[in-house]
């Protein structure tokens, strides 16, 4: 470790080889909790780089249990969390969308950081038992064309850094690795980001990673797409700036896609989305982040048909059928 902190001291980033060997040391419990917590707000404060991230990757995937999806292709849909907007559920209510358009996603989440209800936790309220067994989950997938896979069951390197973390009480480069280390590894990955500079981070360590990606940041610090004002979205294929209108889409306020106070009041947003009962802000927004997804499978599709396709998806039915049945298999 003292090699390492030196390194850093002096400016020098970690090679991807360091960082791996770094974490594959903390999963041995071969440093203290003033050594991890020296090396985390080192990198901390002059900002990760690609290598560290795929590093810390790379160790946190050999350690934990992963899970082989095959024949499917699959995608997951995540925002990095922390952007302190409380919104709804929104990545999750699109995930059901995206599977009951006839998309199989394998979504990587966990209970609520920053907000009043994260993924795992709107899941748990409606009575679904997570597994980390892979015959459950392939059997979920190609029943609904969805599975969840709740991270503490999967990524164990991380109990492991997670009292330091606590004891700390800011943000470090653990909060960025959650989007890259689905279990499943996805082929298609559509993440959203709070800031520009996140963003490149992130496009430039998913191509890296050989993956199909799309990553998303609206201009207003939103981590997915708002519909609040301007967004940047940027894949293997393209970089845009797209805006509700230019989507065909009404303009939303930042109000009209509030979370709530409670976990109660985002549980009834996510169900009432799901039934199209919600209001149109809530259910367009749902179909954009949907719809952009989609495109990132279907790249030779235009945007207009994989925005029909999400539409007609959650305004069928079928979008609440899916999540109805998802939750009677996995509960």
């Amino acid at each position: 470790m003292k090699e390492y902190l030196n390194a850093l001291i002096r400016g020098r980033d970690l090679t991807q080889q360091q960082t791996y060997d770094v974490m594959i040391g903390i999963t041995q419990e071969k440093y203290n909790a003033e050594q991890i917590a020296a090396l985390l707000m080192a990198i901390q404060l002059r900002g990760a780089s690609v290598d560290e991230l795929l590093g810390f990757r790379d160790a946190l995937l050999e350690t934990g249990k992963s899970i082989d999806l095959r024949p499917y292709d699959t995608l997951d849909i995540v925002g990095t969390g922390g952007d302190g907007k409380n919104t709804f559920n929104i990545s999750t209510c699109s995930a059901f969308v995206i599977a009951a358009a006839g998309y199989k996603v394998s979504k990587h989440g966990n209970g609520s950081a920053t907000s009043v209800s994260g993924a795992s936790d709107v899941l748990l309220a409606h009575g679904v038992k997570f597994t980390s067994e892979q015959d459950q989950l392939l059997r979920s997938l190609e029943e609904t064309g969805i599975c969840y896979l709740h991270a503490p069951l999967f990524a164990y390197g991380m109990k492991f850094v997670g009292p330091t973390r606590r004891a700390l009480q800011v943000q470090t480069v653990f909060n960025l690795l959650g989007p890259l280390i689905n279990p499943a590894r996805p082929k298609y990955n559509f993440l959203g980001t709070a800031t520009i500079a996140q963003m490149r981070l992130y496009v430039n360590t998913l191509q890296r990673m050989g993956v199909e990606y799309g990553v998303v940041s609206s201009y207003d610090g939103y981590d997915e797409i708002s519909l609040t004002g301007e967004f940047k979205i940027t894949s293997n294929t393209a970089e845009k700036i797209l805006s509700a209108s230019q989507l065909g889409l009404h303009h939303v306020r930042p109000e009209d896609i509030f979370g709530g106070t409670q976990q109660a009041d985002a549980i009834s947003i996510f169900d009432n989305v799901l039934q199209n009962k919600a209001t149109l802000a809530q259910k367009e927004v749902v179909i954009a982040n949907a719809a952009m997804a989609i495109n990132i499978i279907e790249q030779q599709k235009p945007l207009e048909d994989c925005l029909d396709l999400a539409r007609e998806a959650l305004e069928s039915g079928r979008a609440w059928e899916t999540f109805s049945k998802f939750v009677s298999l996995n509960s």
